[in-house]
């Protein structure tokens, strides 16, 4: 089976670099200053120099509301992720969206991703229940898409994380990663994501290669992709990318066009279309 049809039939390409727009905290929040129109307007800008770029598609995350609530937002949070998210559909409107909303708020993600027409959405906690920051992470995965058919929302893949960075996984110990992204597989996800320990972390090429050869859906690589590092991960259909493309590094910094053409050349090299 072709495990890159699903991410042509998205972003029209066979692998794609996925660009993270890490969006200002929103009201409500701890550090939550400014106004949803001033939220916007810089996701905007961030989403013009991913296309730039030339990034295959973009991804609007809350990350700013540190410290997450753990499964579910206010409805404050769901209005204005869908706010800015619709701003960065009209800014650049022919490349591919997706939604995360922190911390494994997948329906509230869903819910998103169906009110302003994006593609995907990242989830976490989807398989297997595991240990976050936030506390313990049940799964998810029988819920959510029964919520996703009752909403209408079969056209939002769901690309869930395996063993998520930020996260102890003790409790599944005992099973390998390969083995996660099997159960994932067989719980409909629409492709899996493998990450480093944190935000800004490689993943292990090798863990990538076990992941891609176990499942037929598509392998995504959720954390830690650069310039340097990219060719090493030859199996992986798609990158979501959030720290290396951002000013000095730092993923709380806006886009800087430079380190993001850098990491799409690299990019290319391992993916010419």
């Amino acid at each position: 089976m072709d495990t890159r049809g699903h991410i042509r039939s998205i972003f029209g390409k066979r692998r794609a670099l996925i660009g993270v727009i890490h969006v200002g905290a929103l009201p409500g929040t701890p550090q939550g200053r400014e106004s949803v129109e001033a939220i916007a307007k810089a996701a905007a800008a961030d989403a013009r120099a991913y296309r730039e770029a030339g990034f295959s598609g973009l991804m609007v995350e809350n990350m700013h509301d540190r410290p997450y609530l753990r499964r579910e937002v206010g409805p404050e949070v769901v209005a204005a992720m869908a706010v800015v998210a619709q701003a960065v559909r009209r800014e650049v409107p022919g490349l591919p969206l997706g939604i995360q909303v922190l911390a494994g708020a997948n329906r509230e993600s869903l819910a998103v991703a169906h009110a302003c027409g994006a593609r995907f959405v990242r989830v976490e906690g989807f398989v297997f229940a595991h240990v976050a920051d936030e506390g313990v992470m049940q799964s998810d995965a029988g819920t959510l898409l029964r919520y996703r058919r009752a909403i209408g929302a079969d056209g939002v893949a769901v690309f869930a994380d395996i063993k998520k960075k930020h996260s102890a996984h003790a409790i599944t110990a005992d099973m390998d990663l390969a083995e996660t992204a099997r159960a994932a597989e067989f719980f409909l996800a629409d492709g899996v994501i493998v990450t480093g320990t944190s935000t800004g972390r490689p993943a292990d090429p090798a863990e990538v290669e076990a992941v891609a050869g176990a499942v037929s859906i598509p392998t995504l690589v959720g954390s830690g992709t650069t310039p340097e590092n990219v060719g090493g991960f030859g199996p992986a259909d798609a990158f979501i990318v959030g720290t290396s493309p951002k000013r000095d590094g730092l993923w709380s910094n806006p886009v800087d066009p430079a380190r993001a053409a850098a990491l799409v050349n690299a990019f290319a090299k391992l993916a010419p279309d």
